[in-house]
């Protein structure tokens, strides 16, 4: 997949994007909404949508750039995934690794190459 054909939720997954298909690492975007609260009558409440999916790693990417001490709730869904699906690997990219990778690579946060 292409990062340019993509309409992302946010700058960051476009960069990640980027990223990856500079690697030519081949991804997928939000391919699969997980459930991860019922109610009493067992309809489904709460889904979790990961940002990334890499078949070649069989691993989701969840991508925030979210102040740090508003993760919690990200970081809540994502233990929460992991309770109810063991064998699904997934990853949370943190704001300080989002920024790490955009100074690496000479990038701004528009999304331009500087």
């Amino acid at each position: 997949m292409k990062s340019d054909r993509i309409d992302f939720a946010h700058e960051s997954e476009r960069q990640y994007a980027r990223l990856l298909d500079f690697y030519q690492i081949e991804w997928e975007y939000e391919p699969r909404s997980f459930d991860i609260e019922w109610d009493e009558q067992g309809e489904v409440i709460k889904q979790f949508t990961p940002d990334f999916y890499l078949p070649q790693f069989e691993t989701y990417i969840e991508v925030t750039t979210m102040n740090q001490k508003l993760v919690t709730k990200k970081n809540k869904k994502v233990r929460r995934l992991r309770e109810l699906y063991p064998d699904c690997k997934i990853k949370i990219f943190y704001q300080r690794d989002y920024l790490a990778l955009l100074q690496k690579y000479g990038l701004d946060r528009d999304g331009d190459d500087r």
